[in-house]
């Protein structure tokens, strides 16, 4: 039987996206398919796909002519092309259909693991690109059931629901651990957490508004927002002019250990499909506060506090009211765990990608 070979294609690379394809193609190579990646160069030296087993293109995050060339020769040869996000999508069905937006022998599938927000000039041609890949490609598979409605909205052929979930990248720690609280400034006061990159959409304003809020808390919490982006001088400036209770640690490679050490999780977000930081909170049996948008109710269930986007009030309520209610924040710990057992497994996630492979390569 001729060995399966896949490409996998990374455009900018969020760390969702990039750590599912991490995890796809270690469990690929596994299972004795062979996996070539194409991604920005710095992306394998964070996530290490070569020690996953795969095969490395480094290809820029531009569609110019010679990229596209360089994604297309990277694609000769291969049974499947998985295209991971609308980027990377855009590119893949230029390199596969020679340049015209007509999807080509080769099977070509697309994940949409996030939905960009742009108004104006910008979102027209964002729903242009969506339209065109989604009909390019064989199958459109949706983290959310929300991204598989607008797939199917925009024309996919066949589009379905595949819930990523992403192994943590380390093992599980004891809650409150002394150290990680000590480090961050928070022995003696509750330690909020928040993770991600400091971006547009990721709703840090909103948090920084209910941090005032929390000033009049005895004793005051202490709010950690680890990630970096072209926030952080603005947000830095405004956590120093209003004296916030708000420490902004940038990239953080013990995510996993500060987040266990937390009394809650916060994630404020515009929009959400299976957030990193909503899967790790409720594994470690961290309260979470999150928006309630795209796909964290469908994530979280009843094991989360939901607010509105953009309310500050809200966020600043539901925390404030967790901070004063052990026993709240105790069901909350206890049905996350519950809820994360739910999710399918790293080993079934990789399975029915595989299956959806097999099945498109037997047409």
């Amino acid at each position: 039987m001729t060995q399966l070979r896949t490409v996998q294609v990374l455009g900018g690379g969020s760390a969702g996206s990039s750590a599912h394809v991490r995890s796809l193609a270690a469990g690929l190579v596994a299972r004795g398919v062979r996996v070539t990646v194409c991604a920005p160069a710095h992306l394998d030296r964070d996530y290490d796909f070569l020690g996953a087993g795969a095969h490395f293109v480094p290809v820029p995050r531009r569609n110019d002519p010679a990229t596209v060339a360089l994604l297309r020769n990277a694609c000769i040869g291969a049974d499947v092309v998985h295209a991971h996000g609308l980027h990377a999508g855009v590119r893949t069905s230029l390199a596969l259909a020679g340049g015209a937006w007509t999807p080509s022998y080769t099977p070509f599938v697309m994940t949409w693991h996030v939905r960009s927000h742009v108004d104006g000039a910008r979102g027209g041609l964002l729903r242009l690109a969506e339209r065109r890949t989604a009909r390019a490609a064989a199958v459109v598979l949706g983290t959310s059931s929300e991204l598989v409605d607008r797939a199917r909205r925009r024309g996919a052929r066949d589009a379905r629901l595949a819930p990523v979930t992403v192994p943590l990248t380390r093992a599980p720690v004891c809650l409150h651990d002394g150290k990680a609280r000590a480090e961050l400034g928070a022995v003696d006061r509750p330690l909020l957490m928040a993770v991600g990159s400091l971006t547009p959409g990721r709703g840090y304003g909103t948090l920084l508004d209910a941090a005032r809020v929390w000033r009049g808390l005895d004793p005051q919490p202490l709010l950690v927002i680890a990630g970096e982006g072209r926030e952080r001088a603005a947000l830095q400036r405004r956590i120093e002019d209003e004296g916030l209770p708000v420490r902004l640690v940038g990239r953080r490679e013990d995510v996993a250990e500060l987040l266990a050490a937390a009394d809650v999780a916060v994630l404020p977000s515009r929009w959400e499909a299976r957030s990193l930081l909503a899967q790790e909170a409720l594994r470690l049996g961290v309260p979470l506060v999150a928006t309630a948008v795209g796909g964290v109710p469908e994530l979280v269930g009843d094991a989360a506090e939901l607010v509105p986007y953009g309310d500050a009030e809200a966020l600043a309520a539901a925390v404030s009211g967790l901070l004063a209610d052990p026993d709240r924040r105790s069901d909350l710990a206890a049905a996350g765990r519950v809820q994360a057992g739910s999710w399918p497994t790293e080993d079934e996630t990789i399975a029915h990608v595989l299956s959806v492979y097999d099945e498109l390569t037997a047409r």
